[in-house]
């Protein structure tokens, strides 16, 4: 059975990989975003057809070799066009990390975490119109670990999930010459918005958008994330940046939103509201978000033994130098085996220019070495 596969990273190299030792199985083209895509290179390397995307937001007719039995989307963010898909006998499938139709959308992995979700799950659908929204031909399910992240679940169970489903949908479509079809449930679908993974403010900020501030406290309970973002999404707002944990039984949270400035008032209403369910909601609003030419973005981790005072005397530290925190992250995790307790920080900071770092880190290390701590602090990247 002749195969496109259309995707990029490393989770389309795996699967181009396995695929290309599966039994009947021929890879015919390959379509990634960039001629240095870890597709791209693989399928150089193998001598397999590549087509580049022009536009990396549509795969066309001309990238799907005649003769196609099953287009195959593996991590790609590419539409694939009607004539693409017309071109294979059985059209196109896809993988998607969460249990379609639940969290459809860029963000899947994310948003399970953030909803704690207690099942994760992958699913292979049809291709077809709508992002995720075609009928599903397999799925399989797994726990979600106590604090893991969408990385971590990512790599430990949802990409060999992925790479399982498609060997076992591809073999079943080359058996069978057909592939199963279920349409999804509508009533079940939700959306995972794309989050950005860190705010970095610069004086280029849109003049069209205001930035809201959201904290947000309440009786813990299922759905309180949803109602945020379903008033974001309602809205056109970004979901920027957030903090969510449930501390001693209570849900307590702080989103940064951007909003379409003729729309902040209607979304800052809409998120009042939810008091009436028993939430303490607070909003901070602004139209511009700047830093300062004279400060310089860092991130600072802090990791050691829980004692009193460890916050205390670094945000002392850090202020007599001048040094503001732009956002600060604590837990404490108990080991298992010792049964102590570590604390960890993680903070972004905004350091002044005048402040030599070396000044900095040597001060942070004699902090380190007076409470028995581990502390890095390195330059904050750049966003992508």
């Amino acid at each position: 059975m002749k195969c496109a596969l259309v995707g990029s990273r490393f989770f389309a190299a795996s699967v181009f990989e396995a695929l290309r030792h599966e039994e009947g199985i021929d890879i015919s083209c390959v379509v990634a975003p960039a001629e240095d895509d870890r597709l791209a290179i693989a399928a150089r390397a193998a001598g397999v057809p590549l087509h580049v995307l022009e536009n990396p937001r549509n795969v066309p007719q001309e990238a799907i070799a005649e003769g196609t039995d099953l287009i195959i989307a593996a991590h790609t963010h590419a539409r694939v066009s009607d004539g693409a898909l017309a071109r294979a006998r059985l059209g196109g499938i896809g993988y998607h990390p969460s249990l379609l139709p639940r969290h459809r959308g860029i963000a899947a992995v994310e948003w399970t975490i953030l909803e704690g979700d207690p099942i994760a799950g992958g699913s292979i659908y049809h291709l077809a119109d709508g992002w995720d929204a075609g009928a599903l031909a397999a799925q399989d399910w797994c726990f979600v670990a106590k604090g893991e992240t969408a990385r971590e679940l990512w790599e430990r169970a949802l990409a060999p999930m992925g790479l399982a489903l498609i060997k076992q949908v591809v073999q079943l479509a080359r058996r069978e010459g057909a592939l199963p079809a279920f349409p999804q449930d509508p009533r079940f679908a939700t959306k995972a918005m794309m989050i950005r993974r860190a705010v970095v403010l610069t004086a280029d900020d849109s003049p069209t958008t205001t930035q809201l501030v959201v904290s947000v406290v309440g009786p813990d309970r299922h759905g309180i994330v949803s109602l945020l973002a379903d008033r974001a999404q309602r809205y056109g707002a970004n979901w920027a940046a957030s903090r969510l944990t449930r501390l001693a039984g209570e849900f307590a949270g702080t989103v940064h939103f951007e909003v379409p400035r003729e729309h902040a008032d209607a979304l800052s209403d809409a998120l009042r509201q939810l008091a009436s369910s028993g939430l303490q909601v607070v909003i901070a609003r602004s139209d511009a978000a700047t830093v300062p030419d004279t400060l310089r973005p860092f991130e600072l981790e802090l990791v050691g033994e829980d004692r009193v005072g460890i916050v205390s005397s670094l945000t002392k530290m850090l202020a007599e130098r001048g040094v503001s925190i732009e956002n600060i992250h604590t837990e404490v995790n108990r080991s298992g085996v010792s049964g102590k307790q570590t604390f960890k920080i993680n903070a972004h900071l905004l350091v002044p220019a005048a402040l030599a770092i070396d000044t900095l880190r040597r001060d942070l290390s004699a902090l380190a070495s007076e409470m028995m701590l581990d502390i890095a602090l390195g330059e904050r990247p750049a966003p992508v």
